[in-house]
């Protein structure tokens, strides 16, 4: 029976948790015989949101667990407890396989499981644990990363999609669809985090750009090019780039070609139009160009973004 141990402390996330105990907690030996051991380790009585917790041993038990397993952490801008990420650091040495959910990868960085890894975590934090741990690789587009003995998630609904995963790894495919079917959950997702990605504007402001981007945005269909930027902005390609640069951190192209992908992404969520008709009103020309670039960018073809986003 693989033991499966859950770190608490007080500042997690309630629903990252609670998907780790309806998973790994509950009594599923109807499905796989045996199921798993799974215990709630932290150092006293916890209290998550509105719910308080009674852990079964300490956080120092973790390092008995075959799999720890630590939720999200609330407030990324605040270190985690120092004896928690001791005690993750202490499992994995004594051969844990270590996984996180949403933004538990802070955790893991704190305590050094990522350096010189591939880790992913909620989108809307993937460059602050970028930032913060600069030795680790961070992929912001995955549903979740499996280096073998160290596991992240991206947000929310992604954990559930990671402790699947273990699931699939521990008691093969089959079982674990049987329980996604029980979860009324689809086993697999298609794509990855980049398809819930809002590809923001840039914020108004007093800059040399702020008439450009929306005489740009209203000519989309329009095969503009980085000199008729430079024509309406009234200042050379170069000069253009820079000012780009640091108000997008990105290069006009770049720039305008995402912007034709949420445009892309805003009809097909909110008219029939075809796919062929939002390729002439995006400026990608044919829908055969649309969908390369769409599913390269967002990670699912323009088809599946519109069954799973349209109303």
């Amino acid at each position: 029976m693989p033991a499966v141990a859950l770190a608490v402390t007080d500042g997690m996330l309630h629903y990252e948790l609670s998907v780790a105990v309806e998973v790994f907690g509950s009594d599923l030996t109807h499905v796989v015989d045996p199921w798993y051991d799974f215990t709630l380790c932290g150092n006293a009585a916890v209290r998550i949101g509105r719910f308080h917790l009674e852990p079964d041993h300490g956080l120092d038990h973790l390092a008995h667990a075959d799999t720890v397993i630590v939720p999200g952490w609330a407030d990324t801008d605040v270190a985690p407890p120092t004896e928690l990420v001791e005690a993750v650091r202490a499992a994995h040495a004594a051969g844990a396989r270590v996984a996180s959910l949403c933004t538990g990868a802070f955790v893991l960085g704190a305590a050094g499981l990522l350096d010189g890894r591939r880790a992913t975590t909620h989108w809307a934090h993937t460059r602050e644990l970028a930032r913060r741990h600069p030795k680790v690789t961070v992929d912001p587009d995955v549903l979740y990363v499996d280096n073998g003995d160290v596991l992240t998630s991206a947000g929310k609904a992604a954990a559930m999609d990671l402790c699947l995963h273990l699931v699939r790894l521990d008691h093969g495919s089959a079982n674990a669809n049987r329980i996604a079917r029980r979860l009324v959950i689809p086993p697999h997702r298609e794509g990855g985090q980049a398809q819930f990605i809002a590809t923001p504007l840039p914020a108004p402001g007093n800059h040399p750009l702020n008439e450009l981007f929306p005489w740009a945005l209203e000519r989309l269909n329009e095969p503009l090019t980085v000199e008729d930027l430079a024509r309406q902005a009234r200042m050379s390609t170069r000069h253009l780039g820079r000012h780009f640069r640091h108000v997008t951190g990105t290069t006009p192209l770049q720039w305008l070609h995402a912007q034709r992908i949420r445009h892309a992404q805003e009809l097909l969520e909110t008219t029939d139009a075809t796919v062929d008709t939002i390729a002439a009103a995006t400026g990608m020309g044919t829908a055969t160009t649309l969908r390369r670039h769409f599913h390269r960018s967002v990670g699912v073809p323009p088809d599946t973004y519109r069954r799973t986003f349209r109303p």
